[in-house]
């Protein structure tokens, strides 16, 4: 008799018993479950796997579609193998690097050979064309119209390092060849070989929805919308976001940094500290010519600097160290917190669930904002507000603040590039910051590092170390800090001044060692422990980079501790 598992499933609440080793496509099938969209990936016991998975011991399982985060990421990455596929076909010596999220999509850029007989055809790159991104988006739809099966390879790393160093995916070879695996997994479409570091869809069928245009010089590829998943996302043009990243990647160049696999062959050659040095140095070189931009501005003059960015972007210490550049200029810099303009606890907005919104807009005092800074600017003299967050009471600070002519308020917050906030006060004279930790890293060519991903990590340690939370609270919590950013940070990110990425290339390996030890501790039997598992996996791509080789005023002390700032 064939031995047989049971199998508990989370989305109906049955259990029913199948053969050991019954994929989980296969287990679906037999379930009778009533899902809106179809299952993209399952959560068995909260760990992500793909519907190829197998299972030979007993298992929860929760199916999950395109509207989860692990459903999406899988989506995405299934879409960028099909590309890459395709694109192989079309132009087989080509190059293709999946890279920026940008526009609601991601940048690709597509390197084509000049002449495709040349011994080394990308000598010479040719731009990619309007005619290019047509037959370029037609072979991808013939091959998802074909039905075909992504088969999942378990194999030798030896093995898997030779197939990618013969196709040319030297990208994925160095950063296989860094990790001192016995063994490998990777993918296929039609004999075409790529490797992926998360789960990924078992036909390319299953892509029902992508676009592809032209964007700048490359491609932007999108997906389906995270509101309404029938549609695709809106097309935004991000100008300043494009031109943030590509600026990091002139960085990268100068640092001959692209892949993680680039990283860890670096710190094995001990080139860590120089890597550090100059990475703080391009930093704050960048925020000198913020700070000398603000100063160059006198007609007229800048009285109001306004810095805004997602959660554990390095606000605080983008601030004060932009206000140490502002000093050098011979400006004064008046800090003021906008934590201090909430309204009383009772007055504040609810949110949906009928809890206080203290991400919301109307939770500050808009109006008593915009007439002390007015009044400031008109040289009159101002109390400043205090909020009592254990009462939940506004009140006054008993601080007075008068501003001379050399000086200049810097206010950071969520809420500082919305033009509500600032709606009664002079838009000529203030100037607006947007930061934010803009990850740059490729695992390899065809595998992004997400930039929230970079976030959360900071997050972690942060709330850990100063606030006393638990990593599966801080993740517990993330979709709704997410939600906050999606609706009061990020449709307002075009209107800055200036973009500041507060990124480091080296910054994950150094994060790697305090972030570790938290996620390890999220337990098994909690929904949290998918999501800790998943960036636990992903650390371990990274060689560690020791925490005292960066300097005490570096924007990561935020996180890490041991900053020389007071916050």
């Amino acid at each position: 008799m064939e031995p047989t598992i049971q199998i508990r499933c989370k989305n109906n609440g049955k259990a029913i018993e199948v053969p050991m080793g019954t994929t989980l496509e296969d287990i679906y099938q037999q379930l009778d479950i009533q899902m809106s969209l179809p299952p993209i990936i399952a959560r068995v016991n909260n760990k992500t796997e793909g519907m190829h998975y197998r299972p030979y011991k007993p298992k929860d399982v929760e199916f999950l579609d395109i509207t989860s985060s692990s459903g999406r990421r899988t989506y995405t990455r299934s879409l960028f193998m099909v590309l890459c596929k395709a694109a192989h076909d079309l132009w087989p010596k080509c190059m293709v690097s999946i890279d920026i999220p940008v526009s609601n999509g991601y940048y690709v850029d597509l390197r084509l050979p000049a002449d495709e007989s040349a011994a080394q055809p990308l000598a010479q790159c040719r731009p990619v064309s309007l005619d290019d991104v047509g037959r370029l988006r037609r072979r991808m739809q013939e091959l998802i119209d074909q039905h075909l099966p992504i088969h999942r390879h378990e194999a030798t790393t030896e093995e898997a390092l030779r197939l990618f160093s013969e196709s040319g995916s030297l990208s994925k070879a160095k950063l296989l060849e860094s990790q001192g695996s016995l063994y490998t997994t990777y993918y296929s479409i039609d004999g075409y070989v790529d490797y992926y570091y998360g789960a990924m869809l078992t036909n390319t069928s299953l892509l029902y929805l992508f676009g592809l245009e032209k964007y700048y010089d490359g491609l932007l590829l999108r997906l389906p919308s995270t509101q309404n998943p029938q549609e695709l996302g809106e097309l935004l043009m991000q100008d300043k976001m494009f031109g943030i990243f590509k600026e990091h990647h002139r960085w990268q160049d100068i640092l001959g940094l692209r892949t993680v696999g680039d990283l860890n062959e670096a710190i094995a050659k001990g080139f860590s500290a120089q890597l550090i040095q100059l990475s703080e140095a391009l930093q704050e070189k960048k925020m000198s010519q913020i700070a000398d931009d603000i100063a160059r501005r006198t007609a007229p003059a800048i009285r109001l600097v306004l810095i805004a960015g997602p959660s554990s972007s390095g606000k605080t210490t983008t601030c004060k160290r932009l206000s140490v550049q502002l000093g050098v200029n011979g400006i004064r810099p008046i800090n003021i917190s906008l934590d201090d303009y909430f309204v009383d606890r009772e007055k504040t907005p609810r949110d949906a669930s009928g809890d206080y919104d203290y991400e919301h807009l109307h939770a500050l005092n808009l109006d008593l904002f915009n007439q002390q800074l007015n009044a400031l600017f008109r040289g009159e003299e101002v109390e400043l507000p205090r909020y009592d967050f254990a009462t939940g009471r506004s009140g006054t600070s008993g601080k007075r603040l008068r501003m001379g002519p050399k000086d200049i308020l810097v206010v950071e917050g969520i809420h500082a590039l919305n033009p509500e906030l600032t709606a009664q006060i002079p838009q000529e004279c203030i100037y607006r910051v947007y930061a934010s930790a803009l990850t740059t890293l490729l695992l390899d060519n065809h595998n992004y590092v997400p930039t929230t991903d970079n976030r959360l990590l900071r997050r972690i340690i942060r709330d850990h170390k100063y606030r006393a939370v638990s990593a599966v609270e801080t993740i517990r919590r993330w979709p709704s800090v997410r939600n906050g950013e999606n609706r009061w940070i990020f449709p307002f990110q075009e209107n800055a001044d200036q973009m500041f990425n507060t990124a480091m290339l080296f910054e994950l390996a150094v994060i790697k060692r305090q972030a570790e030890p938290l996620l390890e501790q999220v337990p098994e039997n909690c929904p949290e422990h998918a999501e800790a598992y998943r960036l636990l996996k992903f650390l371990h791509y990274i060689k560690p980079i020791p925490e005292d080789q960066i300097p005490p005023t570096s924007l990561l002390r935020e996180f890490l501790g041991g900053s020389s700032f007071t916050y």
